[in-house]
């Protein structure tokens, strides 16, 4: 495909943003056919990528510019007005990473002759410790949902699953709304679960989230099974196997699923404030508190590099530090 100039971009739209080019949409659509990459996935890059656009717009003063214009100082400038815009390093540093996997596209596609982002640096990352949960955080927290859960309705035993599995297996948000029925093994007390990158891996349950399953499956399957009476089907497409359904017997929302947990994170004194994504990194803060292998810990959570799960051990740094400066009498 020619990679010169190309004319007649459409100026801002009412939300400041300019229209999505041709090379991003072919880029998108590459990341969807050939990547397979989840739809939030591709919200994300199609964000990122129309804010670069819009940046250049102004940036280059024409709205006939072409990919070919775009060198490292045009990059640099736009993750310099991304700082300004108050975006965090976290974020700024995402946006580089989108640019960066659309520009090798346009690369590899002889659509542009170098690819300009090689030369430019990302920022320096802050190394942020995840917020997660104390024991007597967890222990508060099981407390209200078995509370909940001994009301034997919808909505409370499922509140349990939800808690018992994300903090015992340490699936991600995700991944627990896609799980199955026909993915669970209760016999070997093992779950199947798909996570990024469409990469499947098998988690172990709890003998506590086997319970709790057992205590929510009659309501469970009464909510499918009212919908399928209703509807003359087994509830909403895809729903019938769903383990998580909600009162239509339809598969449970990721929103609805991140509220349940913080309805109960509100009822525990002292937890309010934490999201769902708290009970994975408690699982793996704990489990390594108690002398877990590191690389066991990465397979079980599924991570694709080990330095993503060593975050997880500068957590149990400073928890070690906080009880020697606080237990040592001279560690003043």
């Amino acid at each position: 495909m020619d990679g010169g100039a190309r004319t007649g971009r459409a100026g801002p739209d009412a939300h400041g943003c300019v229209k999505e080019s041709e090379e991003v949409s072919d880029f998108l659509r590459h990341l969807s056919d050939e990547r397979n990459l989840s739809p939030n996935t591709l919200k994300a890059y199609r964000r990122d990528l129309r804010e670069l656009e819009t940046f250049l717009h102004d940036y280059l003063g024409t709205s006939s510019w072409s990919w070919t214009e775009v060198d490292r100082l045009a990059l640099r400038g736009f993750l310099g007005w991304c700082r300004r815009q108050g975006r965090s390093r976290r974020t700024v540093a995402r946006k580089l990473s989108a640019a960066r996997s659309f520009f090798r596209f346009l690369h590899l596609d002889e659509r542009i002759p170098t690819n300009p982002t090689r030369a430019v640096r990302a920022p320096r990352m802050e190394r942020r410790l995840p917020g997660h949960l104390t024991s007597s955080d967890v222990a508060a927290v099981f407390e209200v949902a078995e509370g909940g859960a001994a009301s034997n309705t919808l909505s409370g035993t499922r509140s349990l699953v939800i808690l018992e599995v994300l903090y015992g297996s340490g699936l991600r948000l995700s991944e627990l709304h896609d799980v199955d029925l026909s993915a669970i093994d209760l016999d070997r007390a093992l779950v199947r679960v798909v996570g990024k990158g469409g990469k499947e891996r098998i988690v172990p349950l709890t003998r506590a989230a086997i319970t709790a399953i057992a205590r929510y499956r009659p309501r469970r399957d009464e909510a499918v099974a009212g919908a399928g009476a209703g509807t003359g089907r087994h509830g909403s497409a895809g729903a019938a196997d769903a383990l998580l359904v909600n009162q239509r017997g339809g598969r449970l929302s990721r929103r609805s699923i991140q509220q349940a947990v913080r309805d109960v994170f509100e009822a525990a004194a002292g937890v309010g404030g934490l999201s769902a994504h708290a009970l994975r990194h408690s699982f793996a803060t704990h489990l390594l508190e108690e002398g877990a292998d590191l690389l066991a810990v990465k397979e079980l959570l599924g991570h694709a590099s080990l330095s993503t799960t060593q975050i997880y051990t500068h957590t149990t740094k400073e928890r070690l530090l906080r009880v020697y400066r606080d237990a040592h009498p001279r560690s003043e």
